[in-house]
């Protein structure tokens, strides 16, 4: 009798098409759920966060938990004195980065650039008091009028949420201001973030890069040629893989 050796069939080649469609499908699950890169085009939040920082953004902790993943995963709720990036409310379509002085229940003023929380005086030592605005209202949020012009948002809020001089944070709301507090255009301009608008929040700072805001803001042929021929003198080594951290407030 003779036995016929079954020979194995040669496994299946995978196509490279199939490949790439698994990793950019990981990759738009892994950028939209858990982590995204950022740059920052504006100085509004120097120097904690400088132009031309590039920001890894982690959209886990302000998420909305799983039924699962509400035992594993690292969800907590926005408090103050955090760095947030979130979607501008005048535009959904563009992400923001400040940091959040008011929660729901809040009560905020300033009064010559110094922040009273819930009546008491509290340091801010991140602030930077350098930019050229000279508004008072800048200044000294919400009693004052401001002199310029205030996006509708902005003046809803001051006419619905201020009593008494002072800013009382709504629920569901987040007053978010820049640290270049001079130099920034924020929640006393154009309102409130809502908390559905809160993405995430900076991580840490992968690549930093000395550019324009101009430069920032579009994808050019000059811009790249800009890029390779000042990689290494422009870069900001001194803030490569830097963290970035929560100030406590009012605890």
């Amino acid at each position: 009798m003779f036995f016929h050796k079954k020979t194995a069939k040669p496994a299946p080649e995978r196509h490279w098409i199939a490949d790439w469609a698994f990793n950019i499908v990981l990759l738009v699950w892994f950028t939209s759920t858990v982590a995204q890169p950022f740059v920052v085009p504006t100085a509004s939040m120097e120097s904690t966060i400088m132009t031309g920082d590039h920001l890894i953004v982690d959209k886990i902790p302000y998420s909305p938990p799983g039924p699962v993943t509400k035992y594993f995963l690292p969800y907590r709720d926005v408090k103050r004195g955090d760095v947030v990036v979130f979607r501008y409310p005048l535009n959904i379509n563009m992400p923001y980065v400040k940091r959040v002085i008011g929660i729901p229940g809040d009560r905020i003023r300033l009064s010559e650039n110094k922040l009273y929380l819930n009546g008491k005086l509290t340091e801010e030592p991140y602030i930077n008091l350098t930019g050229p605005n000279t508004d008072p209202y800048a200044s000294n949020f919400p009693s004052v009028s401001p002199m310029g012009y205030l996006y509708p948002r902005g003046a809803e809020m001051l006419r619905d949420n201020v009593k008494n001089g002072e800013l009382h944070v709504p629920d569901g709301y987040y007053l978010c201001l820049g640290d270049n507090r001079q130099n920034s255009e924020d929640s006393r301009y154009w309102g409130l973030v809502p908390r559905e608008n809160i993405m995430g929040k900076p991580l840490i700072i992968w690549w930093s890069f000395e550019a324009s805001t101009e430069h920032l803001a579009s994808y050019s042929v000059d811009q790249v040629i800009h890029l390779v021929t000042n990689f290494f003198s422009k870069t900001r080594w001194n803030r490569t893989f830097q963290f970035i951290r929560a100030y406590p407030l009012g605890y």
